[in-house]
């Protein structure tokens, strides 16, 4: 077609053909990419529609919240032998903000590494906030939610029950975990960038089973036959990056009590959920030791009541019979027999079992959630006066909440942490001698709370006990907030099973009606306040732990459907200012009297000092095998007194290209255990291990100490001294 001509040049039929070819491939390609679209993200075009712009600004932060590792009463069991004694892996406040970029509206949600969010807790922490960000961050957008594990510190809490069970009110306990959370949202806060949402959802086999399935089943058989289990197995996962892509962090919700390490434990750890955690930010954060990194994976806490991870299920500890039966007892030793256990050979490995079945699940959801979260962001909240809502179970019949009272069966505790003396689940009728006891020490439940309560046999009426404070909340927190189409749903306390469907269905068709549907209702619980747990109405007739500690009464679960209902509407409706706030809690002048020893001065065995070593490790050890030190040690306690975050110990690998050590592993490692041994006269012994992991790189490694001593001075005041012990290098062979 050019010839001879110096310079090309087409007719304009040539021309014609020329562009219409290149408009067929550029329409080719369009379509290409528009099935490939379609397909990858469930018919959604979501990389295409305005939608896959950066909607929302995300903020993600991680910080320490452990405190005093010994010595203080662990939360959870109400055990008053389980105190800490050391520690197994650190407690951390993990914080996510989300804000609207159309209208700077925002949601804080906190998952917390603790037993429970006590009332006391949340005031202090909104209060730090509020001196901070004046009104940015609020009771009604900041929700703090425990994730349940029952190996954290007590001693936070103000009303008397908690306060006597925790040994009073621990204030290194309370400011680690309050300026924890506060340091967790300051960092998020901080580090908010553009970014987007994504959801997804999925089913977690062999990490759970009913507690109390002779409960579930009161459930009519009609409710029951909707689902498949007798437990919650599904996940909900909300995955955050940035608007580049990168990968800032998630939540996960998911059902199971963090009790897989059982009241015979005596190490701060953070549990199941806790380990799924450190997993999943371990893979992220590649190269970072743990508790460090940008990205943050939060285990949340949902409708777990019932739920145990202990699913060789219950069994008679000195018989090997089973005790699954409506009493929850044994033919010899009665009730405090019945333990449930597993899926390891101890506790250690069972929570490692579990851990890792609930990361694996979450990794997998993680990388498949394609389903985009956008819309605006709405919260609402209210205190409600729990002991006295009036609520309308139809048109023509109406009933109230009682003042808060526990049940017989309270006292016999559950599979995965017995009670003690006579006490057993299920009963419907009181024992005249425990209640003539409670008679003369504490006073006969009135026969208003007696009716109202029925048939629970009262054997503490908690909400007529009022020395030296109210002995449990009447003014009890109530949030939802709304993250586009997502709404958590912040309970205050542990919603069984069936109690938590029956609430996320009651908001879900509350959105649905007012013209929002296609809502994912998700429950987190343990937010705000504890009011301990909350069964269905047929579960309360049977008695057995989860209804004899339904604190308001028969229709508890009744009365929370009715005014997240309401808040639910409040939202859908754009009406949330028109909420009435409701009675403000009380914060108690508690003072700092507690039952926990005090601290004395430490003293060293004769020609010793700090930190020396009375144990050494072998010359020479394997992976899988424990490499274990003793020094001559000193109260943990001392070293959460000074206020500052403390790392006990580290383990180090000798580089010798330069010639110097390098920390591999810190108390915040799974492989490491901390044990502190409490001995006469201020003398106390720890002891390290390091339980070696598969893969290690074989080398020269050490193990070393980091503690403080209480001196005292003449003057009569005691002082803190850091110091630091060190094992003598030992070597790791290749297997």
């Amino acid at each position: 077609m050019c010839g001879k001509r110096s310079k090309c040049s087409f007719s304009r039929l040539e021309v014609i053909l020329i562009v219409c070819l290149v408009l067929m491939i550029t329409v080719t390609v369009v379509l290409l990419t528009l099935h490939f679209l379609t397909k990858e993200s469930n018919g959604k075009l979501s990389w295409l529609s305005p939608a896959a712009i950066a909607n929302y600004l995300l903020g993600v932060g991680r910080a320490d919240c452990t405190g005093p590792v010994a010595e203080i009463p662990l939360m959870g069991f109400a055990n008053p032998d389980q105190v800490g004694r050391g520690l197994l892996m650190r407690l951390y406040s993990r914080a996510f903000i989300v804000v609207d970029l159309n209208n700077a509206r925002r949601v804080v949600f906190v998952s917390a590494d603790i037993g429970m969010v006590s009332q006391r807790l949340r005031l202090e922490v909104l209060k730090k906030l509020k001196s901070k960000y004046g009104n940015l961050y609020r009771q009604d957008n900041v929700i703090l939610s425990g994730t349940h594990t029952h190996s954290g510190p007590g001693g936070y809490f103000q009303y008397t029950l908690f306060w006597i069970t925790s040994k009073g009110l621990i204030r290194p306990s309370l400011n680690a975990i309050v300026n924890g959370i506060v340091k967790s949202i300051d960092i998020a806060h901080q580090n908010m960038r553009k970014g987007r949402l994504f959801i997804n959802r999925g089913v977690v086999e062999n990490s759970q089973i009913n507690r109390s399935p002779f409960s579930y089943l009161e459930n009519p058989a009609s409710e029951r036959s909707r689902y498949s289990s007798n437990t919650d197995k599904e996940m909900v996962l909300l995955k955050m990056v940035d608007g580049n892509g990168q990968e800032l962090g998630l939540i996960s919700w998911f059902a199971v009590h963090p009790v897989s390490m059982n009241n015979t434990n005596h190490l701060v750890n953070s549990d199941n959920v806790g380990y799924a955690s450190y997993l999943f930010e371990q893979e992220k954060n590649k190269g970072m030791l743990p508790g460090e990194g940008s990205f943050v994976a939060a285990f949340a806490s949902s409708n777990l009541g019932d739920v145990s991870p202990n699913t060789k299920g219950p069994f008679c500890v000195n018989t090997g019979d089973s005790c699954d039966n409506p009493q929850s007892s044994c033919p010899v030793g009665g009730a405090a027999m019945c333990m449930a256990m597993g899926p390891g050979s101890d506790m250690f490995e069972s929570t490692r079992i579990i851990g890792h079945n609930i990361y694996l699940k979450a990794k997998e959801l993680y990388e498949k959630a394609s389903q985009e979260v956008t819309g605006p962001l709405s919260s609402a909240h209210q205190w409600v006066n729990m002991s006295d809502v009036l609520v309308e179970l139809n048109a023509t019949h109406t009933v109230k909440t009682c003042k808060p009272a526990l049940g017989h069966s309270f006292a016999a505790g559950t599979t995965d942490g017995v009670g003690a003396f006579n006490f057993t689940q299920g009963s419907v009728e009181g024992d005249p001698f425990w209640d003539g006891i409670r008679d003369q020490l504490l006073g006969e439940p009135s026969n208003e709370t007696k009716a109202c309560h029925k048939p629970k046999p009262i054997l503490f009426s908690t909400g007529e006990m009022t020395w030296p404070h109210p002995w449990h909340p009447d003014i009890v927190d109530v949030q939802i907030a709304a993250i586009g189409s997502l709404a958590v749903v912040a309970v205050p306390g542990e919603f069984t099973t069936m109690s938590g469907r029956r609430l996320r269905e009651a908001v879900k068709r509350e959105f649905d009606s007012h013209g929002t549907p296609r809502m994912d209702v998700v429950i987190a619980g343990l937010c705000n306040v504890y009011t301990h747990y909350i069964t269905t109405y047929e579960e309360y007739q049977v008695q057995r732990y989860e209804a004899a500690s339904t604190i308001y009464g028969p229709h508890t679960l009744s009365a929370y459907i009715q005014l997240y209902r309401g808040l639910a509407k409040a939202i859908a409706t754009n009406t949330v200012q028109d909420l009435p706030r409701g009675p403000e809690p009380p914060f108690f002048n508690i003072s700092n009297l507690t039952l926990v020893p005090p601290l004395v001065a430490d003293h060293a065995p004769a020609k010793k000092t700090f930190g020396d070593v009375l144990q050494e490790v072998r010359q020479q050890y394997r992976e899988r095998e424990a490499a274990e030190v003793t020094f001559v040690g000193a109260n943990p306690r001392n070293s959460a007194e000074t206020g500052t975050e403390h790392n006990f110990l580290t383990v180090e690998r000798y580089a010798s290209t330069s010639g110097s050590w390098h920390v591999v592993q810190t108390d915040a490692s799974w492989d490491t255990r901390f044990y502190w041994t409490k001995g006469f006269r201020g003398r106390s012994n720890v002891t390290i291990e390091w339980h070696i992991p598969c893969g290690t790189e074989p080398g020269t490694y050490r193990i070393r100490y980091f503690g403080h001593y209480k001196k005292k001075l003449p003057n009569s005041h005691f002082v803190s001294v850091p110091f630091e012990g060190t094992s003598s290098a030992f070597e790791i062979t290749a297997p």
